[in-house]
């Protein structure tokens, strides 16, 4: 068994999962709580990507332009909710990798969109829970989850399979 993965080392990654699942939750609430608009945050950034050294790309400024800002009532939304369901998702342990990624790309995000705050570190700590796989939610629900959803999707298959097989055998 890999270092990583020992049940020692899973304490480790516990305290780090619930620690990034805090800081996505009082993003969340911040967001909430004060009435969120993402307009001058997206305009911000897009006045980054003018200059001699860009802080933000050209083409993620173009899709500043054509999609997040004509779209940004979506943004508003999907924003703070995205993150307290990311926090929740990462404090409780249940859906730990597929809340892992949709903080990985709201982070990537806020940096292409030339910020810095915490997103590195947030960033970093989610590269290294996705590394620790299994150890990240080994004390986590998923614990439990994966092996009953494996069970319900392998039951299902079998069920698929034998159907599949009564109609070729007619």
């Amino acid at each position: 068994m890999r270092w990583y993965k020992t049940p020692l080392a899973a304490v480790v990654w516990t305290v780090l999962r619930i620690w990034l699942g805090v800081q996505w939750v009082e993003g969340g609430i911040e967001k909430f709580a004060n009435g969120f608009d993402a307009t001058g945050f997206l305009k911000g950034a897009l006045a980054k990507a003018t200059g001699e050294h860009p802080a933000v790309a050209v083409w993620y400024a173009d899709f500043l332009k054509g999609f997040a800002i004509p779209n940004v009532h979506l943004f508003n939304a999907i924003i703070p909710i995205g993150e307290l369901l990311v926090g929740v998702a990462l404090i409780v342990g249940l859906a730990t990798i597929p809340a892992l990624i949709a903080g990985a790309f709201m982070n990537l995000n806020f940096m292409l969109a030339g910020t810095t705050s915490t997103n590195p570190v947030l960033y970093t700590a989610t590269m290294i829970l996705l590394f620790a796989g299994a150890g990240a939610y080994f004390f986590g629900l998923d614990r439990f989850a994966i092996p009953y959803l494996k069970k319900v999707f392998k039951r299902g298959e079998k069920g698929h399979r034998k159907a599949v097989n009564e109609h070729h055998v007619r």
